[in-house]
């Protein structure tokens, strides 16, 4: 199950011998490599990669925020680091249809827009 739905995140259950006997390994540790782990080891394992994805993002906004404002992220100076100038909006949605989002991926987002409603009127009626 999801862990959107109820499940638990970072979980993964055995899948080996499932699927009319066709899938062969496992998703997690397919080779039986690693000990099991204790309840805290595991919750230790997942608050570390919770914070590893949190400081990935960190760092990826940093230069992304210095391709838009050179000189916003000043450690890039330190380390003698050029990152190309983006004349371009990083963060905003131009709804206009002269956007070159909207004008490549308008009858994409028009789907997504009447399944949406669909899903919402349906649910609706349950």
């Amino acid at each position: 199950m999801h862990y959107c739905k109820g499940g638990k995140p970072g979980y993964y259950p055995d899948i080996k011998g499932k699927g009319l006997g066709q899938i062969p390994l496992n998703l997690y540790d397919p080779l039986g490599w690693f000990p099991e782990q204790s309840a805290a080891e595991k919750q230790r394992g997942l608050y570390a990669e919770l914070n590893n994805g949190r400081l990935a993002m960190i760092g990826l906004f940093s230069l992304l925020s210095e391709s838009a404002v050179p000189g916003s992220n000043p450690q890039l100076k330190l380390l003698a680091l050029e990152i190309p100038k983006y004349d371009g909006t990083l963060m905003t949605f131009d709804p206009s249809f002269d956007s070159p989002f909207v004008k490549d991926f308008f009858y994409v987002l028009g789907a997504c827009a009447l399944l949406q409603q669909l899903a919402v009127r349906r649910a609706a009626t349950k």
